[in-house]
């Protein structure tokens, strides 16, 4: 197949997803070097991809679920395809996707097919490959996408590049030697119990540290925050920021904690030191890809993957004990 000119990259889902799409970017810039390489994604996760030296443009699409907004989003995609790409990589492998590929109107547009999905969906593509194995990590079931243009399996590796006029703002919003705890998550099942956010701010606290909390900016998060405020009146709280302001300052960060959630590949592709609480989910495809990581799990956590809430009479996440998560901090910060 001839070398590409231009390729055009589409990630449709959420913040923790999008991310862990970075090896796969990197591989194709490392096999077609000579390509110009773009993305098009949501509005909200453009920030992940803005500053990424690898990219020629983040192509940004407004997105509201359920509703088309066809009169913004238009507009972008006819000058989408007005840059004639050679190729199209999906790797959402959802509706949107299959049809933000046809409607690029790249020459050759990959994807995956999988179970579900409206009828027309294969149709999208002119290259389709099967969906890997649920079992690995997902960075590398989004890298064997590229098998079908004989790209190698890059290193599993993640990058995050912030707006460099966002560094000053982010030191003066931060303590010394502040540790960020993100206390939220897309589900409750996955979220530590504030209570024991409180025990290890109080660690945390005599020990010299500085922890700085922060949430998503969901009613149910909101309402987390209040109960820490209740509980430890003087904890320090993060406003809710714009997620370019958000990695800035998580870049300045001396270390985190979080649940599992899109800050926890936030902090991993940053390369800060973090510990990284997990439920139910699997650490085996989801776990951040760091070398500076301690990963705690609740044991025998019986939440199945369709549930939302918790269903154990006491929550699985209470299983992690506030005194092993500041242990981990400890040493991971050792090394």
């Amino acid at each position: 197949m001839k070398s590409p000119r231009k390729i055009l990259a589409i990630q449709f889902k959420s913040l923790g997803d999008a991310i862990v799409v970075v090896p796969s970017l990197e591989a194709i810039r490392k096999h077609f070097p000579d390509c110009e390489l773009h993305m098009l994604v949501p509005e909200s996760s453009a920030p992940l991809f803005r500053h990424h030296p690898g990219l020629a443009k983040v192509w940004a699409l407004p997105r509201v679920r359920g509703r088309a907004r066809i009169k913004e989003t238009w507009p972008i995609l006819r000058a989408v395809r007005a840059e004639r790409f050679d190729r199209s990589v999906d790797f959402c492998g959802n509706d949107r996707g299959a049809i933000m590929s046809l409607m690029s109107g790249a020459r050759m547009r990959l994807g995956v097919i999988q179970g579900g999905g409206f009828f027309g969906r294969r149709f999208c593509y002119t290259q389709t490959i099967p969906a890997a194995s649920q079992d690995l990590h997902e960075a590398l079931r989004l890298a064997d996408i590229l098998s079908v243009w004989d790209i190698p399996t890059p290193a599993l590796k993640l990058s995050l590049f912030t707006d460099p006029s966002l560094q000053a703002f982010a030191r003066r919003l931060l303590p010394e030697r502040s540790v960020i705890c993100h206390t939220g998550a897309a589900q409750s099942k996955k979220e530590w119990p504030i209570t024991h956010w409180v025990t290890f701010h109080r660690l945390a606290s005599a020990a010299g540290y500085n922890p700085v909390f922060s949430r998503g900016i969901g009613k149910r998060e909101e309402a987390a925050m209040e109960q820490l405020k209740t509980l430890a009146p003087e904890a320090k709280i993060l406003s809710p920021l714009k997620l370019a302001e958000f990695i800035a300052v998580l870049k300045e960060a001396h270390a985190v904690v979080s649940n599992d959630t899109g800050p926890m590949h936030f902090a991993a592709a940053l390369g800060v030191p973090m510990v990284a609480l997990f439920g139910p989910t699997s650490v085996t495809k989801w776990a951040p890809l760091s070398e500076q990581v301690r990963i705690l799990q609740a044991e025998n956590c019986t939440c199945q993957r369709t549930v939302h809430d918790c269903e154990s009479p006491v929550h699985c996440m209470t299983r992690i004990a506030p005194e092993a998560v500041f242990q981990n901090l400890v040493d991971v910060l050792r090394t």
